[in-house]
């Protein structure tokens, strides 16, 4: 079994993405601009639907910080950052015993 392990690690370490120091310019937009640009991302996108000079992912960028940021930037400041009203109603039918909630409504 132990003889197992390391052929099992192997195909799990073929799938770890690399990428050479080199690969990224120094100018490229990071964590900043990535939050920059999944926040505007709803108008970037339907503008992209008319011109092809507008694109809602900026490449080449950094990496890692830049896609954390884009992240950021849709989920909490952008479009899933939406307050949702839950609306419960509580329905209370008259059975001949009291009324519990002084708020509740007869419904017939």
């Amino acid at each position: 079994m132990k003889r197992l392990a390391p052929l099992a690690a192997l195909p799990l370490a073929a799938c770890a993405a690399t990428e050479a120091p080199t690969a990224v310019a120094a100018g490229a937009p990071g964590f900043l601009l990535g939050l920059w640009h999944g926040f505007i991302f709803p108008v970037a996108w339907i503008v992209s639907l008319f011109t092809n000079q507008v694109a809602i992912y900026a490449v080449p960028n950094n990496g890692g910080w830049y896609d954390f940021g884009y992240f950021l930037g849709i989920v909490v400041f952008g479009v899933g950052a939406r307050k949702t009203q839950v609306v419960t109603r509580n329905v209370y039918r008259d059975r001949g015993g009291p009324v519990i909630d002084a708020n509740a409504r007869r419904i017939d």
